[in-house]
């Protein structure tokens, strides 16, 4: 039965996280690890309100912000996976892993 280990990267940087996608394709293609991605999903708006000290006292022009966002799968390969998901990546690089296991019919 195979797993499937999906990373997700964020970033508010679209060019960082590029190229930290990119590292991890290449890394996996050297040791041959089986791969699917990074698949580039649409970028997210965000807006935030700023408040001046206190609500009643009314509002700044609201904050808005972009994230990026890649997802890439690992088949089957476990150590790889733990490496990638293990290593230091810069501070505004978010990575999350979810480890899925399918079975065959």
């Amino acid at each position: 039965m195979p797993f499937v280990t999906r990373l997700t990267l964020k970033s508010g940087d679209g060019d960082l996280l590029e190229s930290v996608a990119s590292d991890i394709k290449e890394q996996a293609e050297r040791k041959g690890v089986q791969l699917k991605g990074p698949h580039a999903n649409p970028p997210t708006r965000h807006s935030v309100p700023q408040y001046k000290g206190h609500p009643d006292q009314g509002t700044f022009d609201s904050w808005s912000y972009t994230v990026y966002e890649r997802t890439i799968e690992i088949i089957d390969h476990h150590e790889f996976a733990r490496e990638t998901t293990a290593k230091s990546y810069p501070e505004r690089v978010h990575l999350s892993a979810d480890i899925e296991q399918y079975n065959q019919a």
